[in-house]
């Protein structure tokens, strides 16, 4: 009776919950700067309408993380939800068919904005399931947790970690949820166990710049970085084999379940060279030049270069892992000197490393003997209509904050939108998928606490 009470309340209440989620994404959060308690202070407006106890923490320059409550009880079971209010910036606003702060709306289907994906659509749903449980009074025995947080495109330090350390961190956690978009077209929706790690790396080489004319009596800086690119494969020599947490075997078996058979799958797999990067991603650390810039002027041999290089590390390879091994890589098999700041003296041939940005991944292991996360399974496939899968997510998240340091293992991705409109000009989120998650948050809470 009470399932039923709750899915008509979300059905008649559409409108109200479609124009608070175009409300959060027309509310301007681009990290940088961040701009997250422009964003903290609607989601605040909306919880106490409800009744709802929220707490907004500022830091910085109009930069916020929030935390509600459902009650006051955190002495019994406590489930999570977590989202981020920050979006990435729009790039190019004369690529957007519709500036992307409008909450655009395509026939009655689909709306369109930064942040629709990822994820206000997902942190939108999160709120409103807190507001439902408290409005229909439901009985439960614990209580649900909703963090809205800061800096998750650029890092999670000051979101999820600072909420962590500062606002919860004597809470026990029994179960946790990230609303992240889950949705991989064309599959059904997945269920994200774990995410790969991230590492940005500005490597600097350290030339001397003479006359172009008399190219020999400088170093030229592009060259180096030249032979560190074209050999960069080398590294993997020093970094220590790692397995993935799901084989690409196991992996086919997980997607399957979406399919006819193993052999439709297979097929699929071998027409969709998308479908087979993705699974060739999840099993493997992967390394991506993304910037380059050197040079001083046409005539002159550069003295200096900078590249930014993206790692992707399997759960349970370590950054300093990952560094140590690119470090004896440079001087090993190129013999340059290699500094952890660019300093040095005048015509000091050296290269340089910065870490601009390091997340290690994280994989629930247990996961396939939760009756919780059997529950949450069911709701999906109830709502959706089809049986989701269970999956990992190849781009980074805030889990590992919960999972690495045994605050929450149980900790699980889901949520509304496609991850391929993630960041893309463009974005957008199908309405009635919201309406779903706000349907599956909102079940799973009541089922998890009652």
């Amino acid at each position: 009776m009470n399932e039923d009470l709750i899915i008509n309340e979300i059905d008649a209440n559409k409108d109200k919950y479609i124009l608070f989620l175009r409300k959060l994404i027309q509310t301007e959060s681009y990290n940088p700067p961040g701009n997250e308690n422009n964003t903290a202070l609607v989601i605040e407006d909306f919880l106490k309408e409800e009744g709802v106890k929220v707490e907004i923490f500022p830091f910085d320059r109009n930069r916020a993380n929030l935390i509600a409550y459902l009650n006051d009880n955190l002495k019994g079971k406590n489930l999570l939800y977590n989202g981020h209010m920050d979006v990435v910036p729009p790039g190019s606003l004369k690529d957007w068919k519709e500036p992307p702060l409008n909450a655009y709306i395509k026939r009655n289907k689909y709306l369109y904005g930064r942040g629709a994906a990822d994820m206000k659509g997902g942190l939108a749903a999160m709120a409103i399931a807190l507001t439902i449980l408290k409005k229909l009074n439901l009985d439960v025995s614990g209580n649900l947790i909703f963090n809205a947080v800061a800096d998750e495109e650029t890092g999670g330090t000051f979101g999820t970690k600072w909420s962590l350390d500062n606002c919860i961190k004597n809470v026990k956690v029994d179960f946790a949820v990230i609303g992240e978009a889950s949705g991989l077209d064309p599959l059904p929706k997945a269920i994200l166990l774990g995410e790969k790690g991230h590492l940005i790396v500005k490597v600097r080489t350290n030339g001397i710049s003479c006359h172009a004319s008399m190219p020999a009596m400088g170093k030229n800086a592009i060259y180096m970085m030249s032979d560190i690119i074209e050999n960069l494969d080398k590294m993997d020599d020093y970094i220590p084999s790692t397995k993935p947490p799901i084989e690409t075997s196991k992996l086919k078996q997980l997607i399957g379940v979406s399919f006819l058979s193993q052999e439709v799958l297979e097929k699929i797999i071998s027409e969709q060279p998308i479908l087979k990067s993705l699974l060739d991603s999840l099993v493997r650390f992967s390394k991506a030049l993304t910037i380059i810039n050197g040079g001083i002027k046409e005539n002159v041999i550069p003295d200096y270069c900078e590249a930014i290089i993206d790692f992707r590390l399997l759960p349970g390879q370590a950054v300093d892992t990952i560094m140590k091994a690119l470090k004896k890589y440079i001087e090993t098999n190129l013999g340059y000197t290699v500094k952890e700041q660019n300093s040095g003296k005048l015509n000091e041939i050296f290269v340089s490393l910065e870490i601009l940005t390091a997340s290690e991944g994280s994989y629930w292991k247990e996961w396939e003997s939760s009756n919780d996360l059997k529950t949450f399974y069911n709701i999906i496939e109830k709502i959706y209509g089809r049986k989701p899968f269970y999956f990992l997510l190849p781009a980074s998240a805030d889990a590992h904050y919960l999972r690495n340091d045994g605050f929450c293992p149980q900790t699980i991705l889901f949520g509304p939108g496609s991850a391929g409109t993630a960041h893309a000009v463009n974005e957008y989120i199908e309405i009635q998928d919201f309406i779903n998650a706000i349907k599956v948050y909102t079940l799973f809470a009541y089922q998890f606490l009652k």
